[in-house]
């Protein structure tokens, strides 16, 4: 099991990746850091990956790690963005669901624009 630690002040979650491509290409570049921006209930930042789409989605879970191709982002849902309709957490274009937070995701409601990101593997 690949397990990764979100470090972004002192918000902390653990995520475990899953089994694909994107989550392999992603390990293998860690430790990533990176500025966050909100939207909704969504944190993003770019990160130095150009992925390809991969069983990619616009509905995801609460929780879900993505990757988002068009903007290169690193992307964590917790709840509804603005493009969401209704209850669903929907993401702006589709992307990569590559993992999933550990435990309660709404910790990254404290989380503002601007804020770093340090996404290692978890020891």
């Amino acid at each position: 099991m690949r397990r990764i630690r979100i470090l972004i002040g002192d918000v902390a979650a653990m995520a475990v990746l899953n089994d694909t491509k994107t989550a392999s290409a992603i390990w293998k570049a860690l430790p990533l850091r990176f500025t966050v921006d909100t939207w909704g209930d969504e944190l993003y930042g770019t990160i130095p990956l150009k992925l390809s789409p991969e069983a990619a989605r616009e509905v995801v879970e609460r929780g879900d790690l993505g990757y988002w191709p068009p903007g290169q982002a690193f992307c964590i849902f917790f709840g509804p963005t603005p493009a969401s309709r209704g209850d669903e957490v929907r993401a702006a274009s589709p992307v990569n669901v590559f993992g999933q937070v550990e435990g309660d995701p709404t910790v990254f409601r404290k989380v503002r624009d601007g804020a770093t990101v340090v996404v290692e593997v978890a020891r």
